[in-house]
């Protein structure tokens, strides 16, 4: 079994709680510094802060799109996009609309992607498919969209949803988008345990508000993400 550290280029370090200030969001990009985080995820508002404090280090600034209900037209997440790719985002989590997706309008999920994808080129976009409100087929039908609209990862959770990162989701969205895209695995994920777990079933990326925690041991605190 690898050791917890080893986890440490995997995690996107989230701070998204609307009441998070800047004392945290500076701490937060800290410990991406000290533990080597892929990024800190953070909402538009911060994203400014964070691409400042991560200026000359490998974590990336990461700001999250439409989050976390997923319902806002096409025209107003691009921009919400490009605002925050304005103010050093380098990589995007966007929210699927899911509405959509739950009423099969997939022509609609299809080209609202593509939308932000193709503004945001050549920075990455994750697309949240908050599977804890999705059944087996819808997930698998999100996760093939994202990959037909040229995303670069497919992301399970926002972390405010019903329900995180199952094993079993994480291996169908890997099941479905092959080797070449990436899968996030968020929400819940507390422990180094919970992380290997997911790394196992397909994960290639982790959000957590409990980095620190996964990859020093401790014991994690309240969950925030």
């Amino acid at each position: 079994m690898p050791d917890p550290i080893d986890l440490a280029p995997l995690i996107d370090h989230t701070l998204l709680r609307p009441e998070a200030t800047t004392a945290e969001v500076e701490q937060a990009c800290e410990e991406a510094r000290r533990y080597g985080f892929a990024g800190v995820c953070v909402r538009p508002a911060h994203v400014a802060l964070v691409a400042r404090l991560l200026a000359g280090c490998p974590a990336r600034a990461i700001a999250v799109v439409d989050f976390p209900r997923g319902s806002a037209q096409t025209a107003a997440k691009v921009d919400e996009a490009r605002a925050a790719i304005a103010s050093g985002a380098q990589e995007l989590d966007m929210v699927v609309n899911l509405g959509a997706l739950q009423r099969r309008d997939y022509a609609l999920v299809l080209g609202d992607i593509q939308a932000v994808v193709e503004m945001a080129r050549p920075r990455p976009v994750k697309v949240i498919l908050e599977t804890g409100a999705l059944g087996r087929e819808e997930k698998a039908i999100g996760a093939a969209l994202a990959k037909a609209a040229g995303a670069a990862f497919v992301k399970t959770s926002t972390g405010f949803g019903p329900g995180g990162a199952t094993v079993g989701d994480v291996a169908l969205l890997r099941q479905v988008v092959g080797p070449e895209m990436g899968v996030k695995a968020s929400g819940g994920i507390r422990t180094a345990a919970d992380a290997r777990r997911m790394v196992e079933a397909g994960a290639s990326r982790i959000g957590t508000s409990s980095g620190v925690a996964i990859v020093s041991g401790d014991k994690p605190g309240p969950a925030q993400y």
